[in-house]
């Protein structure tokens, strides 16, 4: 490795251990979103369905229907008239109505999960008031283990979204702003070459991964119990290749962006689709099918689903192999698009 590069790194260190603003979106925000969303989503008993029983037909109906539900604990019973039950329906304060009646009648939205969970508990318990037994004996055995909570699934989601946006922003920022404080002119007047000086971009993400991954692993040991159930060596990889994917993905935003404004616009427009298809905070396969081979393509897609993979699954190299394909793509192409078209100016 040649001294230019080393030092060029080293000062990218530097300028970066030197900024707080850095060093909060770095190693604060990722942490105080991920306790933000972890006690927001932990494991708790379900929420009681909300359920109003109409005011219609005889008084003797409207009563043996509210003594049914009102005994469970799982149901929040409201009694209204028709119009008021309709009205609480459609502003989503109730999940379902209950018409009395032969037949009765229940009243809900099918789009609506919550709506279809509360068809079938009413449901059953109303059938079980009117004597109906089960045909076969059942017992339950409730299981809660770690992998399954929503925070297992949040928080490699938050990793890789850390990851992109510190090499995105991190990267691309930085040498617009270099460019616009007229620092790039006087470079061109050494024998840097440009190669070394992009370069040494990647190798600062390299650098602030060593420090920026263990603290995230600890928050998640400490915090909710989270451990890596695959190899760790494996994780830390897919950490790195992702990491250096999207800094070579922020040069190339940046390799010709004049101002802040026009970084921060071209910014957004690739990162935005990859917040909201990439399976940051849900599932990635509740997009329409024919939408999947695009968000599959995309790099924090590849990132996410790899990390899950092995701290979840413990996954091996095999498994994510097509993952890291993707991931090492993108990055070879970002930095050898970037390469070519960089402008000093």
């Amino acid at each position: 490795m040649n001294s230019a590069l080393v030092q060029l790194s080293l000062a990218r260190w530097r300028g970066f251990y030197r900024e707080p603003s850095a060093l909060f979106w770095t190693f604060g925000f990722p942490i105080l979103l991920s306790i933000a969303l972890g006690i927001a989503f932990r494991n708790r008993p379900p929420e009681p369905v909300f359920v109003a029983v109409e005011q219609t037909g005889e008084p003797a109906a409207v009563a043996r229907l509210q003594e049914a539900l009102s005994h469970s604990s799982e149901v929040r019973l409201l009694v209204l008239d028709q119009g008021a039950a309709h009205e609480a329906l459609r502003s989503g304060k109730v999940a379902i109505v209950v018409a009395p009646g032969r037949p009765r009648t229940y009243r809900f939205d099918p789009t609506r999960p919550e709506s279809r969970l509360a068809r079938l508990l009413v449901d059953d318990l109303l059938q079980r008031a009117d004597g109906r037994t089960d045909a076969t004996p059942v017992q339950e055995a409730r299981v809660t283990q770690a992998g399954s909570r929503y925070i297992d699934f949040l928080l490699p989601g938050l990793i890789g979204m850390n990851l992109m946006s510190g090499g995105m922003w991190g990267v691309g920022y930085v040498l617009v702003e270099m460019r616009t404080r007229k620092l790039m002119k006087r470079m061109m007047a050494t024998p840097m070459r440009r190669t070394d000086f992009l370069l040494s971009f990647l190798f600062l993400r390299a650098l602030v991964l060593l420090v920026e991954l263990p603290a995230l692993l600890l928050f998640a040991w400490l915090a909710f119990s989270m451990g890596v159930h695959g190899s760790l060596v494996l994780f830390c990889a897919l950490a790195v290749l992702g990491s250096l994917a999207f800094a070579g993905l922020g040069l190339l935003v940046a390799s010709r962006a004049q101002n802040n404004q026009t970084v921060g616009g071209l910014m957004n427009l690739v990162m935005l689709p990859m917040f909201i298809c990439s399976g940051v905070f849900f599932a990635a396969s509740h997009f329409p099918n024919v939408m999947q081979p695009f968000i599959r393509a995309l790099p924090l897609t590849a990132l996410n689903d790899s990390l899950r993979a092995v701290m979840i699954d413990g996954a091996g190299l095999a498994k994510v192999a097509s993952q890291i394909a993707i991931m090492a793509a993108w990055g070879l192409l970002s930095f050898a698009t970037a390469l070519k078209i960089f402008r000093w100016r």
